[in-house]
Protein backbone atom coordinates (compact mmCIF):
# COMPACT_ATOMS: atom_id res chain seq x y z
CA UNK A 1 0.00 0.00 0.00
CA UNK A 2 2.76 2.39 1.36
CA UNK A 3 4.70 1.64 -2.64
CA UNK A 4 1.55 2.54 -4.61
CA UNK A 5 1.00 6.12 -2.56
CA UNK A 6 4.37 7.00 -3.16
CA UNK A 7 3.51 6.10 -6.60
CA UNK A 8 0.49 8.08 -6.62
CA UNK A 9 2.71 11.21 -5.52
CA UNK A 10 5.23 10.68 -7.90
CA UNK A 11 2.61 10.09 -10.55
CA UNK A 12 1.00 14.17 -9.26
CA UNK A 13 4.67 15.80 -8.42
CA UNK A 14 5.33 14.71 -12.14
CA UNK A 15 2.08 16.27 -13.64
CA UNK A 16 2.17 19.35 -11.54
CA UNK A 17 5.65 20.14 -13.31
CA UNK A 18 4.65 19.64 -16.62
CA UNK A 19 1.51 22.02 -15.80
CA UNK A 20 4.08 24.16 -14.36
CA UNK A 21 6.45 24.02 -17.40
CA UNK A 22 3.79 24.32 -19.51
CA UNK A 23 2.55 27.64 -17.81
CA UNK A 24 6.22 29.35 -17.34
CA UNK A 25 6.63 28.47 -21.19
CA UNK A 26 4.19 30.51 -22.39
CA UNK A 27 4.24 32.98 -20.30
CA UNK A 28 8.16 32.99 -21.37
CA UNK A 29 6.62 33.07 -24.64
CA UNK A 30 3.95 35.89 -25.23
CA UNK A 31 6.62 38.02 -22.99
CA UNK A 32 9.71 37.68 -24.84
CA UNK A 33 7.86 38.16 -28.39
CA UNK A 34 5.60 41.04 -27.27
CA UNK A 35 8.92 42.89 -25.67
CA UNK A 36 10.88 41.76 -28.71
CA UNK A 37 8.88 42.81 -31.48
CA UNK A 38 8.38 46.70 -29.72
CA UNK A 39 12.18 46.58 -29.63
CA UNK A 40 12.76 45.55 -33.05
CA UNK A 41 10.24 47.48 -34.70
CA UNK A 42 12.73 49.76 -36.27
CA UNK A 43 14.77 46.79 -37.98
CA UNK A 44 11.07 45.33 -38.71
CA UNK A 45 9.83 48.70 -41.12
CA UNK A 46 13.50 49.20 -42.40
CA UNK A 47 13.58 45.47 -43.55
CA UNK A 48 10.58 45.28 -44.91
CA UNK A 49 11.41 48.77 -47.20
CA UNK A 50 14.39 46.89 -48.10
CA UNK A 51 12.80 44.14 -49.52
CA UNK A 52 10.08 45.75 -51.28
CA UNK A 53 12.34 48.27 -52.47
CA UNK A 54 14.56 45.26 -53.94
CA UNK A 55 12.49 43.70 -56.25
CA UNK A 56 8.76 45.02 -55.49
CA UNK A 57 8.22 41.41 -54.54
CA UNK A 58 6.00 40.22 -51.14
CA UNK A 59 7.71 41.34 -47.96
CA UNK A 60 6.77 37.71 -46.46
CA UNK A 61 7.31 34.88 -47.40
CA UNK A 62 4.74 32.24 -45.80
CA UNK A 63 4.45 28.26 -46.01
CA UNK A 64 2.75 25.39 -44.26
CA UNK A 65 5.16 23.68 -42.10
CA UNK A 66 4.36 20.83 -39.37
CA UNK A 67 3.05 22.10 -36.10
CA UNK A 68 2.41 20.25 -32.65
CA UNK A 69 1.03 16.57 -33.14
CA UNK A 70 1.74 17.13 -36.72
CA UNK A 71 -1.13 20.12 -37.11
CA UNK A 72 0.37 22.17 -40.15
CA UNK A 73 0.25 26.10 -39.79
CA UNK A 74 1.48 28.84 -42.05
CA UNK A 75 4.68 30.27 -41.44
CA UNK A 76 5.69 33.50 -41.75
CA UNK A 77 9.60 34.88 -42.94
CA UNK A 78 10.71 37.80 -44.32
CA UNK A 79 11.25 37.16 -47.99
CA UNK A 80 15.00 36.63 -48.61
CA UNK A 81 14.55 34.35 -52.23
CA UNK A 82 14.13 35.98 -55.66
CA UNK A 83 10.39 35.96 -56.89
CA UNK A 84 10.62 33.69 -59.22
CA UNK A 85 13.22 31.28 -58.03
CA UNK A 86 13.20 27.73 -58.54
CA UNK A 87 13.94 26.52 -55.28
CA UNK A 88 12.02 23.33 -54.37
CA UNK A 89 12.69 23.07 -50.35
CA UNK A 90 11.75 25.31 -47.08
CA UNK A 91 11.47 28.55 -49.34
CA UNK A 92 9.35 26.84 -52.40
CA UNK A 93 5.43 27.43 -52.74
CA UNK A 94 5.34 23.80 -55.08
CA UNK A 95 3.90 20.76 -53.84
CA UNK A 96 6.62 18.50 -55.46
CA UNK A 97 8.13 16.16 -53.05
CA UNK A 98 11.86 16.21 -53.69
CA UNK A 99 12.29 13.39 -50.92
CA UNK A 100 9.79 10.47 -53.06
CA UNK A 101 12.68 7.42 -52.87
CA UNK A 102 13.14 8.09 -49.32
CA UNK A 103 11.77 4.09 -47.56
CA UNK A 104 10.29 4.50 -44.29
CA UNK A 105 12.21 7.48 -42.54
CA UNK A 106 14.50 9.91 -42.97
CA UNK A 107 18.18 9.34 -43.64
CA UNK A 108 20.81 10.39 -40.71
CA UNK A 109 23.06 11.63 -42.83
CA UNK A 110 20.36 13.92 -44.88
CA UNK A 111 21.68 17.70 -44.60
CA UNK A 112 18.82 20.05 -45.72
CA UNK A 113 21.57 23.16 -46.67
CA UNK A 114 24.91 24.69 -45.88
CA UNK A 115 25.57 27.74 -44.01
CA UNK A 116 28.26 28.58 -46.25
CA UNK A 117 28.32 29.25 -50.39
CA UNK A 118 26.54 31.71 -52.60
CA UNK A 119 22.46 30.88 -53.64
CA UNK A 120 21.86 32.73 -56.68
CA UNK A 121 18.12 32.52 -55.97
CA UNK A 122 18.60 34.85 -52.60
CA UNK A 123 18.19 38.41 -53.24
CA UNK A 124 20.81 41.15 -51.82
CA UNK A 125 19.03 41.45 -49.32
CA UNK A 126 18.11 38.52 -48.58
CA UNK A 127 21.51 37.77 -48.11
CA UNK A 128 22.34 39.81 -45.33
CA UNK A 129 19.09 39.39 -43.64
CA UNK A 130 20.01 35.27 -43.08
CA UNK A 131 23.41 35.85 -42.14
CA UNK A 132 22.19 37.80 -38.65
CA UNK A 133 18.58 35.56 -38.87
CA UNK A 134 16.26 38.71 -39.28
CA UNK A 135 14.53 36.95 -41.72
CA UNK A 136 13.13 34.82 -38.76
CA UNK A 137 11.53 37.86 -37.23
CA UNK A 138 8.19 37.40 -38.58
CA UNK A 139 7.61 34.29 -36.50
CA UNK A 140 7.30 35.68 -33.29
CA UNK A 141 3.85 36.35 -34.78
CA UNK A 142 3.46 32.55 -34.61
CA UNK A 143 4.29 32.57 -31.45
CA UNK A 144 1.90 35.28 -30.21
CA UNK A 145 -0.63 32.94 -32.04
CA UNK A 146 0.48 30.33 -30.35
CA UNK A 147 1.58 28.25 -33.16
CA UNK A 148 5.22 27.95 -31.78
CA UNK A 149 7.22 28.53 -29.26
CA UNK A 150 10.65 30.90 -28.34
CA UNK A 151 12.12 27.99 -27.78
CA UNK A 152 11.71 24.28 -29.35
CA UNK A 153 12.59 22.05 -32.50
CA UNK A 154 12.89 24.33 -35.83
CA UNK A 155 9.47 23.35 -37.84
CA UNK A 156 9.72 21.23 -40.73
CA UNK A 157 8.35 21.00 -44.31
CA UNK A 158 5.75 19.04 -44.43
CA UNK A 159 7.21 16.99 -47.18
CA UNK A 160 10.00 15.71 -44.83
CA UNK A 161 8.05 15.59 -41.87
CA UNK A 162 5.57 13.14 -44.28
CA UNK A 163 9.29 10.76 -44.15
CA UNK A 164 9.02 10.32 -40.22
CA UNK A 165 9.04 7.14 -38.66
CA UNK A 166 8.32 6.92 -34.88
CA UNK A 167 10.98 8.07 -33.13
CA UNK A 168 11.47 10.79 -35.90
CA UNK A 169 7.74 12.24 -35.17
CA UNK A 170 8.56 12.37 -31.72
CA UNK A 171 10.15 15.90 -32.34
CA UNK A 172 6.57 17.14 -32.56
CA UNK A 173 5.21 16.45 -28.92
CA UNK A 174 6.19 19.53 -28.82
CA UNK A 175 5.94 23.34 -30.03
CA UNK A 176 7.98 24.73 -32.59
CA UNK A 177 10.29 27.35 -31.86
CA UNK A 178 12.31 30.08 -33.62
CA UNK A 179 15.68 28.78 -32.29
CA UNK A 180 16.12 25.39 -30.17
CA UNK A 181 18.92 22.84 -28.68
CA UNK A 182 19.98 22.05 -32.39
CA UNK A 183 20.49 25.18 -33.75
CA UNK A 184 22.66 26.38 -31.02
CA UNK A 185 24.58 23.50 -31.05
CA UNK A 186 25.42 23.22 -34.35
CA UNK A 187 22.78 25.79 -36.45
CA UNK A 188 22.61 24.80 -40.54
CA UNK A 189 26.05 22.71 -40.00
CA UNK A 190 24.46 19.33 -39.03
CA UNK A 191 22.93 16.49 -40.38
CA UNK A 192 19.36 15.18 -39.88
CA UNK A 193 20.29 12.27 -37.55
CA UNK A 194 22.33 14.54 -35.31
CA UNK A 195 19.49 17.02 -35.42
CA UNK A 196 17.03 14.50 -34.32
CA UNK A 197 19.39 13.46 -31.41
CA UNK A 198 19.56 17.15 -30.33
CA UNK A 199 15.55 17.79 -30.82
CA UNK A 200 14.94 14.82 -28.64
CA UNK A 201 17.07 15.34 -25.96
CA UNK A 202 15.52 19.09 -25.70
CA UNK A 203 12.45 17.11 -25.18
CA UNK A 204 13.10 15.19 -22.54
CA UNK A 205 15.12 17.53 -20.48
CA UNK A 206 12.91 20.94 -21.60
CA UNK A 207 12.68 23.35 -18.38
CA UNK A 208 12.37 27.20 -18.20
CA UNK A 209 16.31 27.67 -17.34
CA UNK A 210 17.09 25.25 -20.22
CA UNK A 211 15.10 27.55 -22.23
CA UNK A 212 16.54 30.91 -20.98
CA UNK A 213 20.08 29.16 -21.27
CA UNK A 214 19.30 28.28 -25.24
CA UNK A 215 18.15 32.40 -25.47
CA UNK A 216 21.43 33.64 -24.41
CA UNK A 217 23.53 30.94 -26.85
CA UNK A 218 21.30 32.15 -29.73
CA UNK A 219 21.90 35.89 -29.08
CA UNK A 220 25.68 34.88 -29.29
CA UNK A 221 25.30 33.02 -32.54
CA UNK A 222 23.23 35.83 -34.52
CA UNK A 223 25.71 38.54 -33.09
CA UNK A 224 28.63 36.37 -34.59
CA UNK A 225 26.44 36.04 -37.63
CA UNK A 226 26.61 31.90 -38.25
CA UNK A 227 24.27 30.94 -40.61
CA UNK A 228 20.84 29.44 -39.09
CA UNK A 229 18.52 27.10 -40.02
Amino acid sequence: MMQISVMKKERKSKQFNRILNRASKRLLDVGVSAVALVIVSPIVAYTSFKIKKEDHGPILFKQKRSGLNDETFEMYKFRSMKVNNKIIGTHSTRNEDPYADWKGRVPDNFVFKSASGHNPNVTQTGEFIRKYSIDELPQLINVLKGEMSIVGPRPEIIQITNHYDEEQKRRLEVKPGITGWAQVNGRSDMNHGKKIDYDLWYIENENFWLDIKILWLTFVQVVKGKGSV
